[in-house]
């Protein structure tokens, strides 16, 4: 290969720049022309190419979002979206891609090379650590560290009130935020999509919580489930009408943000065999890391295949909420 490119698509997560970083000077030490692609698909689309060298990523290992800029294309889900792109590739003389992205970044890049056979590495780059393949994504500390640090403050005022506080935080489709947000913050219970009767346990927790003398509690909900922190608090407090209940929806603030230690290393070790592993003849497979080990697997496994919660950690909440 004599020139690649790299682009970041779907949600931005912290450590996304320290990963771009770390692409860039990789091609860079093995002689090889790199290019950044502004706007993910949708700058693929639009011919946004900028040439990158070592100076372009410079005091950006600490920031948060991306230099590349992000989007979702639709116009990529089309035949005729993707030919544009298709050409616009090879007029840049471009021989291979790293994307940086979720579930729907990999299905793009996995149908890219199946209809034009441009080979692509993908890189786990979302907050809600749901991918297939590695323990944990790009973002996924950053975000659940500045969720702790909310659910910190907001402790200070429910025990000042004693007042029973929902936090909502992000997880449309999956609970790995907020269950460590929860076993981190303290938290009497957490709802998330995966388990069906929590609803049930926070009641229970409710019913027992009137023999105790702790006069506030912090609740973490996964922003899908129950209709989020606000439908639940509502359902809480009609059956339990005696409590004084608040609710906070974090947002996207967890997204942003420097990225943390643990966030940058990350980024930087699956920045650089992205590009090592395109260079070796890799293609059509993500990386990530398992057991502090680089493991390579392919688009359809991590796109298709189910990432478990870590069960222990969801009945460590059960027993430390007595």
């Amino acid at each position: 290969m004599k020139k690649i490119a790299v682009f970041t698509s779907g949600g931005d997560s912290p450590g996304m720049n320290a990963c771009i970083r770390a692409i860039v000077r990789t091609a860079i030490y093995h002689k090889i022309k790199i290019a950044g692609i502004v706007g993910g698909y949708e700058g693929m689309i639009n011919n946004n190419f900028i040439n990158l060298d070592a100076a372009s990523v410079a005091n950006i290992i600490q920031r948060g979002g991306t230099i590349l800029k992000s989007s979702r294309s639709e116009e990529f889900k089309t035949v005729e979206g993707r030919k544009k792109a298709y050409e616009n590739i090879k007029s840049h003389k471009i021989d291979g891609i790293v994307c940086i992205g979720g579930n729907g970044t990999y299905t793009g890049a996995g149908v890219f090379f199946e209809e034009y056979g441009i080979p692509s590495i993908g890189v786990p780059g979302t907050i809600d650590n749901d991918l297939f393949g590695t323990d944990h994504t790009i973002g996924y500390d950053t975000a659940i560290n500045t969720a702790m640090e909310a659910i910190d403050k907001i402790r200070d005022t429910a025990d000042s009130h004693n007042r029973v506080f929902l936090v909502e935080v992000m997880g449309r489709d999956t609970g790995f935020i907020a269950l460590a947000v929860g076993v981190a913050g303290g938290a009497e219970a957490i709802l998330i999509p995966e388990d069906q009767k929590d609803e049930a346990k926070l009641f229970d927790i409710f019913t027992r919580n009137k023999n105790r003398r702790k006069s506030f509690s912090i609740i973490v909900v996964s922003e899908g489930e129950h209709g989020g922190a606000i439908n639940a608090a509502s359902k809480l407090k009609e059956k339990f009408p005696e409590l004084d209940i608040r609710t906070t929806i974090l947002g996207h603030i967890q997204r942003g943000g420097s990225p943390t230690a643990r966030d940058r290393i990350l980024s930087t070790r699956l920045g650089l065999s992205a590009v090592e592993r395109l260079l070796e003849g890799g293609k059509n497979e993500c990386v990530g890391m398992i057991n502090n080990t680089i493991h390579f697997t392919s688009f359809k496994e991590a796109v298709e295949k189910y990432k478990p919660l870590p069960e222990y950690i969801y009945g460590m909440i059960d027993k430390l909420s007595v």
